[in-house]
């Protein structure tokens, strides 16, 4: 189990900026990183590393199959490319250019995918991505990360370049607050953060949510309710000894996530409980139901998303 002091300055950043300047920072130290977009450098903030290294920055077009295919040709001659696109894109059209030509020969190529989830906002149902965790989860060999604020998001696309082997790093459009300590923060694929301790109940979270659980677990203590909170960054490899014993230690466990419930981390953490430690599982996310067009903040309120709706959510289901 990690843990890890958290800031107490709340400085709010888009995942997404974070995705694109930790590539710059990247780019300086390699010169075999290769960063592709298709045609939406200036959403997915791949833009920045364009205008710091341009001769290796590829603007593939509207293009996403295309453009995997490109990176996975690219991964065979020594370069480490990153894809870049909507999660929409890239895990929604271009699956079986992923699944293929990337999972199948395990080959070394990293996919950013920006806008996930429902807080894109006002893009709508057609590119609010809730599903991908899903589909990645399911590629075998494929790694699934979705950071929670600047300093976890800018440390995984480092641990993504380190490693060897596809990875799919999930970032967001909305900002969000940056509360680990940057000083103290360490990174580590497949192993789970405890932000907070807790006796009566563990809240397990993912990406945008963590902040957001954190804040529930205050108003809950307020309520008389103890809530141990954990930050599972890492999807794929799940960090299976963090969820156990939390389990243990509680007996009530809660996901959140801005994410299908189905396949997704709440899934994740059912299925290694249903099988090493049975335990009552909440899963709070999306409910089975495409996303809308609105305000992010107001849809992630609208689908309980937020602090208040999670800690509704929750002391209904303790009866309080």
């Amino acid at each position: 189990m990690s843990e890890v002091k958290t800031a107490n300055v709340q400085t709010k950043i888009a995942t997404r900026d974070s995705y694109g300047n930790a590539l710059v920072e990247l780019g300086k130290e390699h010169e075999n990183l290769l960063v592709l977009d298709a045609d939406l450098a200036a959403a997915t903030k791949t833009g920045v590393f364009k205008k710091a290294f341009p001769e290796r920055h590829i603007d593939c077009g509207i293009a996403e199959a295309n453009m995997t295919g490109i990176a996975a040709g690219l991964s065979t001659c020594g370069f480490v490319p990153f894809i870049s696109t909507f999660a929409m894109f890239a895990a929604g059209r271009s699956f079986e250019q992923v699944r293929n030509s990337i999972g199948y020969p395990h080959l070394n190529v990293k996919i950013g995918a920006t806008h996930a989830g429902i807080s894109v906002g006002e893009d709508g149902a057609s590119h609010q991505c809730n599903e991908d965790i899903a589909l990645m989860r399911a590629i075998p060999g494929m790694v699934v990360i979705n950071p929670c604020d600047d300093v976890e998001a800018r440390a995984a696309v480092k641990a993504a370049y380190e490693y060897v082997g596809p990875v799919y790093l999930r970032f967001g459009r909305l900002a969000v607050p940056v509360f680990n300590d940057e000083a103290s923060y360490h990174f580590e694929i497949g192993k789970g953060v405890e932000l907070r301790d807790g006796s009566d109940i563990t809240i397990i979270a993912t990406g945008l949510c963590v902040s957001e659980a954190m804040e529930a677990a205050e108003k809950l203590s307020e309520k008389g309710v103890s809530a141990q909170v954990i930050n599972i960054h890492t999807i794929k490899p799940l960090d299976e000894e963090i969820v156990i014993n939390a389990a243990k230690k509680t007996g009530r466990v809660f996901t959140v996530e801005e994410h299908s419930v189905i396949g997704g981390l709440g899934a994740a953490v059912s299925e290694v409980l249903s099988e090493n430690y049975p335990t009552k599982v909440t899963r709070i996310g999306v409910n089975d139901v495409f996303g809308e067009s609105g305000p992010a903040k107001e849809l992630l309120h609208k689908y309980e998303l937020d602090a208040e709706g999670i800690t509704a959510r929750i002391c209904k289901e303790l009866g309080k």
